[in-house]
């Protein structure tokens, strides 16, 4: 893997190089250069193969001036009234093409088609973006969720996204992981609806798992991510320091702590919408390319994954 991608990715990236077949990547509004850029540097690598949806002077502009015309790639060029996401999801649906990726698209424009009955673009599960960070210090990837499309998860919500992440993470190789339920506070308060949720959902599991884990809550992020800081605070839980994952309170606070990361840090990023027919790629119209490219790569590890 490239210098330029973290090397904690490699396990992931190397396990999408070793598909057979690329996946068919159907790129909704393909006139954004750097979601562009990640999605050729996919293809370069074998995983991915381009279908642009699109402007298609814009698109052609943006690959002149990379001096990626001449690459393979099938073009979709579609009526300025025309919606990218639902050609997308027409292609797939009709067997030509594997795998959504957002592009220049708003995110209300991108998920709600994806959310329509009548698409048929996912089952009666909770659909959920479930992101992996290679957070700056700690020593391994760290996956947060829901950090774009549920806004104020119910309790029952919480327990689907854990169902979700921990699904996302047994695909990448993470068996049994430590689930972390971020709150404010390290004790149940009412004050703190989540707080109370969270405790409520530890005694659950307790009774009946889940899933496959430790889940532990309410706690903070400071005991979520140093062992050292529990140690100072006198919180005493063996996964402090060495969680896998963390499930956040809503969606604010997942999202303000992801563009945090990548735009204040050298954190790197990717991610993937879990419970869809497909694998569904959505990558932030204003990260580097790389978070596209890592993003493919766990599409690819995931379409792996459902081809048997």
């Amino acid at each position: 893997m490239s210098d330029k991608y973290s090397q904690m990715f490699d396990g992931i990236v190397e396990k999408a190089k070793s598909l057979k077949t690329p996946m068919r990547v159907a790129l909704a509004g393909s006139e954004s250069e750097n979601i562009l850029l990640g999605l050729f540097d996919a293809q370069a690598d074998g995983f991915a193969e381009p279908v642009l949806i699109g402007n298609y002077k814009k698109t052609m502009e943006i690959l002149e001036k990379h001096g990626l015309s001449d690459r393979k790639f099938d073009f979709q060029p579609i009526p300025g009234d025309t919606s990218p996401v639902q050609y997308a999801i027409e292609m797939i649906n009709a067997g030509n093409a594997d795998c959504l990726l957002r592009g220049n698209t708003q995110t209300r424009d991108f998920l709600l088609p994806i959310l329509y009955k009548s698409n048929h673009f996912h089952d009666d599960g909770l659909l959920s973006h479930v992101v992996l960070v290679s957070v700056p210090g700690y020593h391994k990837l760290l996956a947060i969720s829901d950090v774009t499309i549920i806004i104020k998860p119910s309790m029952e919500q919480r327990i689907e996204e854990i169902k979700n992440m921990v699904k996302a993470l047994n695909l990448f190789g993470v068996k049994h992981p430590n689930i972390a339920l971020l709150s404010m506070v390290e004790k149940p308060s009412f004050h703190i609806r989540d707080s109370v949720e969270a405790s409520t959902i530890i005694q659950q599991h307790a009774e009946e798992p889940i899933a496959d884990c430790n889940i532990v809550g309410p706690i903070t992020y400071d005991l979520i991510i140093s062992k050292e800081a529990a140690e100072l605070k006198h919180y005493k839980n063996e996964c402090c320091g060495n969680f896998d994952g963390i499930i956040v309170p809503e969606l604010m606070a997942g999202n303000l702590m992801m563009k945090v990361l990548l735009h204040n840090t050298d954190a790197n990023a990717c991610g993937l919408i879990v419970g869809g027919k497909v694998p569904i790629a959505i990558p932030g119209r204003s990260d580097r390319k790389e978070q596209t490219y890592l993003s493919l790569a766990t599409c690819a590890c995931q379409w792996m994954g459902s081809q048997g």
